[in-house]
């Protein structure tokens, strides 16, 4: 095999290295993001029901207040029942003070129906609080790994990047250049010749393309997809 080729394979396995690990790092932003949106999620579920819950309590007191308002409408009309002689206004202020009583018991209703509302909220809101203070919890742990995963990768990466140039001298400068087009655009630049069938395209080549290969003086390209070929399996 000739030396280029022996240079370019360790370059390549260095470069499929550097690929991983930039596809890791590409993804890192997206696992963040997903974190990030389950903490959101768990503490949106858990505002929600303290929403329906503070919603509730506000809605006790408004009807409380309704109550009030109408017993001192009640209280005006029973005074004004023994300020009166006339038997016509008597009885309109005691079918007002009926039609009122009916208001308040069906504010009355309405209270009951959001006492059991409240209580059931209740089981609701500590569940869903406990679950973001969980999530909290988890997420944090999660991000911090992920930020030490990040911190290593990047190491990784720059040992690799900063250790290049090594992989690369005693290859001509032509070489360098087929190579690097042929790793972006093919995945792999240099395949092996397995049996007369080039690895990368896994097309047959030509017989003297093989016996070129076999030979190892020169640099052979595969006909069909232009990567370089050395020597596999005879």
């Amino acid at each position: 095999m000739l030396p280029e080729i022996e240079r370019l394979l360790l370059l390549q396995d260095r470069d499929k290295k550097c690929r991983l690990l930039r596809a890791e790092l590409k993804h890192v932003p997206l696992e963040r993001k997903n974190l990030e949106q389950k903490l959101a999620d768990a503490r949106h579920h858990a505002g929600d029901a303290k929403a329906r819950q503070r919603n509730a309590e506000v809605e006790q007191a408004r009807l409380e207040t309704e109550i009030r308002s109408r017993r001192d409408q009640i209280n005006k009309y029973e005074t004004q029942k023994l300020q009166t002689r006339k038997n016509e206004e008597y009885q309109a202020l005691n079918h007002s003070i009926e039609h009122v009583r009916k208001e308040i018991s069906g504010i009355e209703d309405r209270q009951l129906e959001l006492m059991e509302t409240l209580e059931a909220l209740k089981p609701e809101v500590a569940r869903s609080e406990k679950a973001a203070a969980d999530a909290a919890a988890l997420v944090q742990r999660q991000l911090t790994d992920l930020d030490t995963k990040t911190k290593n990768l990047e190491a990784q990466l720059a040992e690799l990047e900063t250790t290049r140039n090594k992989y690369t001298e005693g290859v001509g400068e032509d070489l360098l250049d087929i190579y690097k087009r042929l790793f972006t655009t093919k995945t792999e630049a240099v395949v092996a010749l397995n049996h007369e069938v080039c690895s990368g395209c896994h097309m047959k080549v030509t017989a003297s393309t093989a016996t070129a290969t076999r030979a190892g003086k020169s640099v052979v390209h595969c006909e069909q997809c232009n990567r370089i070929l050395y020597l596999g399996d005879a």
